[in-house]
């Protein structure tokens, strides 16, 4: 759901070769859902993604492939602060592992950045 301050928290899935991999991938999938595809809340409730273009990643590639590494920006739009040690879920699969998490992405201040480096009008 959404926060007081503007923060957006769910639970979201990652896959990896380990759980610390699986858990940096739920953070980036978390960012890229605000940013990109919106939130379905139940059967009525939805959060629109802060980008609604319908090309929006590949007319900024290059911005989006620097801030999705490995190590890159993303991670200061996401928090585990709601999340306790004992709330993560790994499964292991075939590959690797599989880790459903609960993450906090900071929608406010990401919209803010997306505006400034993209120089967008966000709602």
């Amino acid at each position: 759901g959404i926060e007081l301050d503007g923060s957006q928290t769910m639970q979201v899935v990652g896959l990896g070769k380990n759980k610390a991999d699986a858990v940096e991938q739920a953070k980036k999938n978390a960012v890229w859902i605000v940013i990109f595809n919106g939130v379905h809340e139940g059967k009525s409730s939805y959060t629109r993604p802060l980008l609604n273009q319908a090309n929006a990643y590949e007319v900024h590639e290059s911005f989006f492939n620097a801030f999705f590494k490995d190590g890159g920006d993303y991670r200061n739009y996401v928090s585990m602060k709601d999340s306790k040690r004992s709330s993560i879920k790994k499964v292991n699969t075939e590959n690797g592992c599989e880790c459903t998490v609960v993450v906090r992405v900071l929608r406010n201040e990401l919209r803010d950045m997306l505006e400034r480096r993209l120089q967008l009008k966000l709602k």
